[in-house]
């Protein structure tokens, strides 16, 4: 059912580590024509490349730093220029800082708020008419369970994702009539290096709280993100879906 994905053009932002490369990852399984943003050049993402190579994918490497708007559409506009629409993006780009709300400062707001919500509101915008030269164009944000129910020490960075999921309701009901769907993915405890440098009694303790009993797979975010970037769920639109092991329930 994911067929249509074989050379389809998708753009990853932050697509070179955690989720964004698991995603890259699958996309590649796809067949699909990778385009992965990064900032920095670095053996993780050259080791990325080869692999995604070795699936018979066709990668395009994009540097540019999403915060940098002028950056960032000189870039586009020269593959667009040369090579095609871009036809699906993956809004995955993101940043996170735990602070109680008594200590946060002004200039975290600014940052956190730049790279999670305003730079992607920007990013796809600036795409928008792109689209509609595209083929079965879908965005895909990833948000996080924690825009949905909140969590302490978090009030930026869960005020960011929720703005990302109120902006992807309204994107989608603007575009649908023009045949570009937009939906959000809210991850929840997924298995990272951070998760893995968690002691065996504070790795239990979070597990206790998920009915799942187990914390997710990037694959397993990225299964949904290729379901939503193809026809599969051409009448999918708005959504925001919950990846937690039933954390928010």
């Amino acid at each position: 059912m994911l067929n249509d994905l074989e050379n389809k053009t998708i753009l990853v932002t932050g697509g070179s580590r955690g989720i964004g490369a698991d995603i890259v990852r699958k996309l590649a399984k796809m067949k699909a024509h990778v385009l992965i943003n990064f900032r920095s050049e670095n053996d993780s993402l050259q080791s990325l490349v080869t692999e995604c190579e070795s699936y018979g994918a066709k990668v395009t490497k994009l540097q540019f730093d999403i915060t940098n708007l002028d950056e960032t559409k000189e870039v586009l506009n020269a593959f667009i220029k040369d090579v095609g629409p871009i036809e699906g993006l993956v809004n995955n780009a993101g940043i996170s800082k735990d602070t109680l709300a008594l200590r946060v400062k002004a200039e975290e707001i600014d940052h956190i708020f730049s790279v999670n919500l305003k730079s992607t509101m920007l990013l796809t915008n600036f795409l928008t008419r792109n689209f509609l030269r595209a083929n079965n164009p879908s965005v895909v944000n990833i948000s996080s369970v924690v825009g949905l129910m909140g969590n302490a020490s978090q009030t930026v960075y869960s005020a960011s994702k929720a703005g990302l999921i109120g902006y992807t309701k309204s994107y989608a009901k603007e575009l649908a009539p023009k045949k570009i769907r937009a939906n959000a993915i809210c991850p929840g405890f997924i298995q990272t290096d951070m998760t893995d440098a968690l002691s065996d009694e504070v790795s239990a303790t979070y597990k206790s709280s998920i009915p799942l009993s187990e914390f997710g797979s990037g694959e397993d975010v990225a299964n949904l993100c290729c379901f939503l970037l193809s026809s599969a769920s051409s009448y999918i639109t708005g959504e925001i879906i919950k990846v937690d092991g039933g954390l928010y329930i």
